[in-house]
């Protein structure tokens, strides 16, 4: 059996995580009929504050979610627990909301319009997610 290596475990989970942690928010979008690439545009004003054209905010969300996205599992990785982690998680989740929404998010006013609760629960999601997977791969290795 091949032996895997933490950092091989925390990029698949940031990577699952990152996929499917907009749930959420996307639902909420779709069933208030509001734009669902909305919470993705608002994302790519932290590299691109002033942008206003979708296609180059897009581009700068994917950038953004993705770095946003491994650093953060690889934080989770080093703090939740390796045995049912999924409290930890949501507990994390909610601190990475209000660092990410509270503070930075703050500043950004395409940030700042979006709905609160549907991006507490990406948030929520997302770690929650990072964490079934780390505790999968653990288990498995």
């Amino acid at each position: 059996m091949v032996e895997r290596k933490p950092l091989s475990d925390t990029l698949v989970a940031a990577a699952v995580a990152a996929v499917l942690s907009g749930a959420p928010s996307t639902l909420h979008a779709l069933l208030t009929r509001r734009n669902p690439l909305e919470s993705a545009l608002a994302a790519g004003t932290l590299l691109l504050a002033d942008e206003r054209r979708p296609a180059r905010l897009l581009a700068a969300a994917v950038v953004a979610h993705v770095v946003l996205s491994l650093g953060w599992a690889v934080v989770l990785a080093a703090v939740l627990p390796r045995r049912r982690p999924a409290g930890a998680a949501a507990m994390a989740g909610l601190a990475i909301a209000a660092l990410d929404l509270g503070v930075v998010g703050r500043r950004f006013p395409r940030i700042r319009a979006l709905p609160l609760v549907p991006q507490v629960l990406d948030h929520v999601a997302y770690a929650m997610t990072v964490g079934t997977v780390l505790q999968h791969r653990r288990s498995r290795a």
